[in-house]
């Protein structure tokens, strides 16, 4: 019996009748036209692959399923190819079982926030019943139950959709492509409801969805677009104003580092991303006297960038009394304190008196002076941390003073530089930072900051393209030799 109802499924069918070629042909012309909306819908996504949305992706697959189911319900379209209707009826149930999911998937991608459970609750229904319906449609199984049960489900669901999304909605005016959704939702409703009462027996007639459908789709498609539109807009004037602020930010930093006989300087930014909370600045006073500053926002991006450029003007303000290291990190703190809130700030301060032969230092939570020794051949880490800045407004510094010898080497750095990681998760450190100093000695001031960049790139191996961890920045500052 079960041979006999399986060779039957598969006979060929009775030719089509005139009505049926009339009515296919309109269908046909109405799914290639739902066609050409979704591989459109689809192409733009995978030209956009870079982006988070999509809602073009589930857009696409919706309007690409009901066009096929349009194409395989249509006996005449089953004939002109030679399926058989079996296979036409399964194609037609899988796609009818299943096409809800992404067309609540659409929804997800731009519907609000509070309505994102309800939405979720949809979706997990749909899912559900579809992997039931789908295997037992294929084992022939009680398919008019299956029918009736989607078209309960999708009449329920179509009811809450609306109800969610224009009756339980905040008070005030729709936006102008809401609207058109919300015409194109209200007439696609009347003939989905038309549909579902003809499937369940309860009205007379013919399915016309598709008509319904195909205007919903051109208003959908009207507000889907429109909303990309208005991303790219924003992104774009995101990028630009990131553009103006890399140019604020670079602006803020010391254009060349100064020329002071007695002392080689080389300094190297680089950041993040485009605009970056590291920063270092230099006091010039008189001719034989240098204070040099070394700083690093916590956090990157914009925020970090804005509290560089406070940290400039305060910096400014403490050239009465530069040769004082703890107390420009005191005046620092004090200008910086109650400026914000989730934010904080490590700096380190260098004072070169070349007068009287000495160099202060101090420091705020940040990465230890790194000094290397000419006579010795060796360098040492020097650490003379108070609390960082921004956060205390009682915090008090203190300075230590040493002897400058000539040949001496001084490095102020950003924690950028020894956290880099490698792809073992180690980091670089501040004792092979040592090491590397010491086998370089030989190097110049601006020779030695690029190899130790080189140093630290080969040590973290990063892909090409690959973002790097952190802000780097580095100044280096040789003592003349003696001649």
């Amino acid at each position: 019996m079960l041979r006999e109802s399986l060779f039957a499924a598969l006979a060929a069918p009775s030719p089509p009748t005139v009505f049926e070629w009339r009515w296919a042909i309109f269908s046909v012309g109405i799914g290639a036209i739902l066609l050409t909306i979704g591989v459109l819908a689809m192409t733009v996504f995978l030209f956009r692959r870079k982006t988070a949305d999509r809602t073009l992706l589930y857009f696409g697959i919706f309007v690409i399923l009901y066009a096929v189911r349009m194409f395989v319900r249509e006996a005449p379209v089953l004939s002109v190819f030679a399926i058989p209707r079996a296979v036409g009826s399964h194609i037609t149930g899988t796609i009818t079982f299943i096409i809800v999911i992404p067309a609540v998937l659409t929804f997800l991608e731009v519907v609000q926030t509070r309505w994102r459970r309800i939405m979720l609750c949809i979706l997990g229904v749909q899912l559900a019943f579809a992997a039931i319906a789908v295997p037992l449609d294929f084992m022939r199984i009680d398919r008019d139950t299956l029918d009736r049960t989607n078209s309960i489900l999708v009449l329920v669901s179509w009811v809450v959709l609306t109800v969610f999304l224009f009756f339980l909605r905040p008070p005030g005016r729709l936006s102008h492509e809401l609207r058109v959704v919300a015409v194109g939702f209200g007439v696609f409703g009347l003939f989905v409801v038309h549909a579902n009462l003809v499937a369940l027996h309860i009205l007379p007639g013919r399915d016309v969805e598709p008509v319904g459908f195909l205007f919903f789709v051109c208003t959908l498609g009207y507000f889907v677009l429109h909303r990309i539109f208005a991303r790219e807009e924003s992104l774009l004037a995101i990028r630009k104003e990131l553009e103006i602020a890399e140019q604020i930010q670079t602006s803020i930093l010391p254009r060349e580092v100064p020329r002071l006989a007695g002392i080689d300087i080389a300094a190297r930014y680089l950041p993040m991303s485009a605009v970056a909370g590291d920063f270092y600045d230099f006091l010039l006073v008189g001719g034989h006297h240098l204070g040099v500053l070394i700083a690093d926002v916590t956090g990157h991006g914009v925020p970090a960038a804005l509290i560089a450029s406070m940290l400039k003007v305060a910096f400014a303000s403490q050239s009465e009394h530069a040769a004082d290291p703890a107390r420009v990190l005191t005046g620092l703190n004090r200008a910086l304190c109650g400026k914000f809130e989730d934010h904080f700030v490590t700096a380190a301060y260098l004072f070169f008196d070349l007068d009287r032969g000495i160099v202060r230092y101090a420091g705020a939570g940040h990465p230890p002076l790194l000094s290397f020794s000419a006579a010795h051949r060796t360098a040492r880490a020097i650490e003379q941390n108070g609390l960082f800045l921004g956060m205390f407004p009682e915090a008090e510094y203190a300075s230590m003073e040493m002897q400058l010898q000539p040949g001496d080497r001084y490095l102020l750095y950003t924690d950028g530089l020894p956290e880099t990681k490698n792809s073992a998760s180690e980091e670089f450190g501040t004792a092979r930072f040592a090491k590397t100093l010491e086998s370089h000695a030989h190097l110049g001031a601006s020779a030695l900051a690029d190899e130790l960049f080189r140093e630290i790139a080969r040590w973290s191996a990063r892909d090409r393209g690959s973002l790097q961890e952190d802000d780097m920045t580095l100044v280096v500052l040789d003592v003349a030799a003696a001649t």
